[in-house]
């Protein structure tokens, strides 16, 4: 097996971002894990490996890896937007709820807006 060097895992990184693009997102994570078990403190490939499972509806491990993102970047909109998103599709919605409203409070972006329900 040829030796890893960081450069290696910047091309998986990007690699997992061209393979998610094309809806694999299984494949995108089977390259993140060896990105994120040599650079564990690697936020953004930790968020990457969130989109995936997301997509690939392996939701437990999208929310886990999301929570994860937010422990180290609590003001990350995308992020909260994004656990809401799973929270929702696991049928928890005040989960859900508090969480679009986060999204929303940090970025006025109008899709997290609107998913906020901040009227009712």
């Amino acid at each position: 097996m040829p030796e890893r060097t960081p450069e290696t895992h910047v091309v998986h990184y990007r690699a997992a971002e061209q393979l998610l693009a094309a809806q694999d997102p299984r494949g995108a994570v089977k390259l993140l894990d060896g990105v994120i078990a040599a650079h564990p403190e690697n936020t953004a490939a930790r968020l990457l490996r969130a989109r995936a499972f997301f997509a690939a509806a392996q939701l437990r491990s999208a929310e886990l890896e999301f929570t994860i993102v937010l422990e180290r970047e609590p003001d990350n909109a995308y992020a909260h937007f994004a656990l809401a998103r799973t929270y929702e599709r696991q049928s928890r919605p005040d989960l859900a709820r508090r969480h679009f409203r986060l999204a929303a409070a940090l970025d006025p972006n109008p899709e997290y807006l609107e998913r906020a329900h901040f009227d009712t």
